[in-house]
């Protein structure tokens, strides 16, 4: 017997159990999993008495979400260098006010700040925050008490409420920044560069131990500027670059031949200064990045 009922309900949750499972996780492989297997319990489940599908679904996508966790806290430990999350492309729709609300809760550094919570604190926080499930629901999803789960809330609050953790400047301006961030590392300026970057801007690289990567996080605006200049200009002069949205904000895409080869996220302070550059090397986490690089310059590609 068919069961179309049944998975029309559950594609109709599953962009929202894919936004959650990879704002936890910070893998789209590790999210698909999760929601891959919230679908099996889904369908082995006598949903007869379900009365709301979507917190059901919810609450079995969350602990998926927390079993990996588990299991990714052991494998962190042994991660070669700093561990930058999976970059995600998405497409624009037609709300722009939408399209914001979902950048600023996929910026890299948000999604980094979330790893500064535990399991627990970081699910409340996603569910009441970003999901705008009450306080009951959320509850109920972990197993607490609503006290208990407003203690969560909050203490997660007071850790990822920086003033620019979910900053996303227009894109104009982005544009602008990154057209001259480019500029600068491509004649070698690093006065120029510094004049992008915020006083206290970090610059961290993530090989996976599988490409080559800083072991370290570079902190300063001459730090920085000074490696970009001498090491990333050198670099990336063989590539072809594009500009595009990965995790909400403006980045940038290397290709050596077609092969991707590095993606670069930014972050913003409140000044529009690049506060951190997040430089993704680990091929495993570039492979799901679909991009074509026409070979014309009206593709964004910038020629070196």
């Amino acid at each position: 017997m068919s069961d179309a009922p049944g998975i029309d309900v559950f594609e109709t949750v599953r962009p929202k159990l894919m936004g959650l499972a990879y704002r936890m996780l910070g893998s789209m492989a590790d999210a698909e999993d999760a929601v891959q297997d919230t679908y099996l319990k889904w369908q082995s489940t006598d949903r007869a008495g379900i009365l709301n599908p979507e917190a059901f679904l919810t609450t079995v996508c969350t602990n998926c979400c927390l079993d990996t966790l588990k299991a990714a806290h052991r494998k962190r430990v042994d991660y070669v260098g700093p561990w930058i999350p999976e970059p995600l492309q998405f497409e624009s729709g037609s709300d722009p006010e939408t399209d914001l609300d979902r950048a600023q809760s996929l910026t890299t550094a948000f999604l980094l700040l979330l790893e500064r919570l535990s399991p627990k604190e970081r699910a409340a926080y996603l569910l009441r925050e970003i999901f705008a499930k009450p306080y009951d629901e959320v509850a109920e999803t972990l197993g607490v008490t609503e006290q208990a789960c407003r203690q969560l809330v909050s203490r997660a609050s007071r850790h990822v409420q920086g003033p620019t953790s979910r900053f996303v400047p227009p894109a104009d301006h982005q544009d602008r920044i990154l057209s001259a961030f480019l500029t600068a590392i491509e004649t070698g300026s690093t006065d120029h560069l510094t004049g992008l970057l915020a006083e206290t801007v970090q610059l961290q690289s993530d090989g996976g131990g599988k490409a080559t990567a800083m072991s370290r996080i570079l902190e300063g605006a001459d730090e920085v500027a000074r490696y970009a200049v001498l090491i990333l200009g050198r670099l990336w002069e063989p590539c072809q670059i594009k500009i595009l949205d990965l995790n909400g904000t403006r980045g940038l895409v290397m290709f050596y031949g077609d092969e991707i080869v590095t993606a670069v996220m930014f972050a913003y302070d409140a000044d529009g200064r690049l506060e951190r550059i997040y430089n993704m090397r680990n091929p495993d986490k570039l492979a799901r990045l679909k991009v074509k690089l026409r070979h014309d310059r009206s593709s964004g590609a910038i020629w070196h």
